[in-house]
């Protein structure tokens, strides 16, 4: 780092704050030092950086393989993260043990700096582990108790609600929810149980009959929920489906039993909006903004990690509904 400074005519502390980003630094100065690096050859060393500034520069990213998670939508939030953390200079490290052990051994091992964790449950059994660390944590998803925590989700109950309420405004009026897999809801997973009574206080707001089911993903789990929905309601005119492992094969299994989307039924999905866009018959949807969330968790980390101490708090974001293909007005 001396010899950067001397070849760009700066001082050291410049030089450190322009590899750590840590103060704004000129443009035209900015590139002198960048010059002098690359024409020197430098390179920073990750375990002297480490040893000198007492921080791995490493984020563990706590990230869920339960079999009822649909891991096309958790790897978008992975994608988001690992894009925020990059912007700042910093690692990530994929932690898998869902017990929390790995998320204790490596932080007391000091690998990292602060942790995100996904796949939150309503009394997540992680969340001692993650009290008794020393470094700071940001949860993807809202436990029961959420006192003392620094949290951050999609909205789910108002996803369900604005699904409802644009059921309704098309006259629908006898509405499935077809949710997550039975496993997220035995295993209380937040957002599943979220979506699911935001649903149920929709409709009954609404006066309307409803029925909420859960399904696991493939064809012969979407034609078997589509058997039971007009078995328990032969009159169904509206579904709402939040399962995004199930969206594929749910036109067609609806195409085999002769249901008409959107004629006879009309479809709204809660879930990314790629996933919705990429249907044959596109769905109207609430889109879930998962580069937004993956990447707000990671800068509400940073600003743990690198400034003064932050209060508690818990974010929802929402999403608006877009209407497409699988959604019109009943005749």
């Amino acid at each position: 780092m001396g010899d950067v400074a001397e070849a760009a005519g700066v001082s050291l502390s410049t030089v450190s704050y322009v590899l750590s980003g840590k103060r704004t630094i000129s443009a035209p100065t900015r590139e002198r030092v960048e010059s002098a690096i690359r024409a020197l050859g430098f390179s920073p060393n990750a375990g002297a950086r480490a040893l000198a500034s007492r921080k791995s520069h490493t984020i563990g990213l706590m990230v869920p393989f339960s079999p009822d998670v649909d891991f096309t939508v958790v790897m978008q939030f992975v994608g988001a993260a690992v894009t925020a953390a990059r912007a700042v200079d910093y690692n990530v490290l994929l932690l898998t043990h869902e017990d929390g052990s790995g998320m204790k051994r490596v932080a007391a091992s000091g690998s990292i700096d602060g942790v995100v964790m996904m796949d939150v449950e309503y009394d997540d059994p992680r969340l001692p582990v993650l009290a008794q660390l020393s470094i700071p944590s940001v949860l993807i998803g809202m436990p029961r108790d959420v006192g003392g925590l620094a949290c951050i989700d999609f909205d789910f109950t108002q996803a369900s609600r604005t699904a409802v309420g644009h059921l309704v405004a098309l006259r629908r009026r006898n509405v499935v929810f077809i949710g997550s897999p039975a496993q997220a809801l035995t295993r209380h997973v937040n957002y599943a149980e979220r979506a699911v009574n935001g649903f149920v206080d929709a409709a009954t707001d609404a006066g309307i009959r409803h029925l909420e089911l859960s399904c696991e993903p493939g064809l012969a789990a979407a034609e078997e929920v589509v058997f039971e929905t007009l078995s328990r309601m032969p009159d169904v005119d509206g579904i709402v489906v939040h399962n995004e492992a199930l969206l594929p094969f749910l036109q067609a299994a609806c195409g085999r039993a002769g249901v008409e989307i959107p004629r006879q039924v009309s479809v709204v999905a809660i879930c990314p909006d790629n996933l919705a866009e990429a249907a044959p018959l596109p769905w109207t949807s609430v889109g879930i903004p998962t580069e937004l969330i993956g990447r707000t968790a990671v800068d509400m980390l940073m600003s743990r990690i690198d400034g003064e101490p932050q209060p508690p708090e818990q974010r929802l974001v929402g999403a608006p509904l877009t209407p497409r293909a699988t959604s019109i007005q009943a005749a």
